[in-house]
């Protein structure tokens, strides 16, 4: 790899270059956290029109994006993950939005959504003689999940405070948006003129690295301009050599991380004798199956 400008990129027919995929192609898998936040915070017209097609299509509306904000810096701090969302944005008309790939969702993970959610809500200045409630602006977070936390087929879920027993909305400001990108599956047999925007955005993060569906992923390159941006960026970040090893090694500090808290919470399930033996048993069985992912997912990235 070097960082010459690929072959990937073509030239349509009123000049204006074009990504394709090829099977050959080794790219970033854009579904881990390090890599995702790298290509959709580029300081570049590619980047930020991707991010801007993201976000209206987990909403649902569209969308003009004044201002980015990332943990400091860009693409390290795996540490400090804790803390706050991978991307906080600002539209054109006040409303807020924090965007994260969560490749492990946490087993409280809507507590720790409904936690940063009331966070942002709450930065928005209402000071003054001349504010108050009324100029509190809509704010969303949003969640791309690589484990499914919802037992449906859905792939997108909306949530908001709402009256059950009387079917009555609450009419509040805020949202929470759940992607679950493993139900992306479902979409794969479908024409891609007749998938959402966001089941196209779904397809694209969760099979962008598989070289057997590079031909699905081209024909939604064709048919998604923001998604064209995002994989623009994402093959030349891939193809940086630089950066390439920068974000590998930024992705295995994060797997090392992962895996300590596995085997910390596996000795606390055994150790855990007020539980029925049942229930161990299956935590048991749920932290082998993410230890064995992380194992696998940390062995594609010691290949040379």
């Amino acid at each position: 790899m070097d960082n010459k400008e690929s072959d990937s990129f073509t030239e349509n027919p009123i000049g204006k270059k074009r990504v394709q995929l090829k099977a050959e192609d080794d790219l970033l898998d854009i579904s881990q956290d390090p890599i995702f936040k790298a290509v959709l915070t580029q300081d570049t017209p590619a980047s930020r029109n991707a991010l801007r097609f993201l976000v209206s299509a987990a909403i649902g509306q569209p969308v003009t994006i004044i201002s980015v904000s990332t943990n400091e810096p860009p693409v390290r701090g795996i540490r400090d993950r804790q803390l706050r969302y991978d991307i906080s944005v600002k539209f054109n008309d006040g409303s807020l939005g924090d965007i994260e790939m969560t490749v492990y969702p946490d087993v409280y993970e809507h507590f720790r959504q409904e936690y940063y959610l009331a966070r942002l809500f709450t930065t928005q200045d209402i000071k003054g003689t001349e504010l108050g409630y009324r100029n509190l602006k809509p704010t969303w977070q949003i969640s791309l999940l690589g484990e499914n936390i919802h037992a449906d087929n859905a792939l997108v879920h909306q949530f908001r405070y709402y009256d059950k027993e009387n079917n009555l909305p609450f009419r509040g400001l805020t949202s929470i948006i759940d992607v679950e990108l493993p139900k992306a599956e479902q979409f794969l047999e479908t024409p891609v003129s007749e998938m959402a925007p966001i089941e196209r955005w779904a397809v694209f993060f969760r099979y962008s690295q598989d070289p057997t569906r590079r031909a699905l992923i081209n024909e939604i390159l064709d048919q998604e301009e923001g998604i064209q941006m995002a994989a623009e960026e994402l093959l030349l970040i891939s193809e940086d050599e630089n950066r390439r090893f920068q974000l590998e090694h930024e992705l295995k500090n994060f797997l090392d991380i992962k895996c300590g808290m596995v085997d910390a919470r596996w000795e606390g399930y055994k150790q855990a004798k007020e539980e029925d033996a049942g229930i161990i048993q299956e935590k048991d069985a749920a932290l082998l199956e993410k230890d064995r992912e992380i194992a696998e997912l940390r062995a594609k990235l010691d290949r040379p």
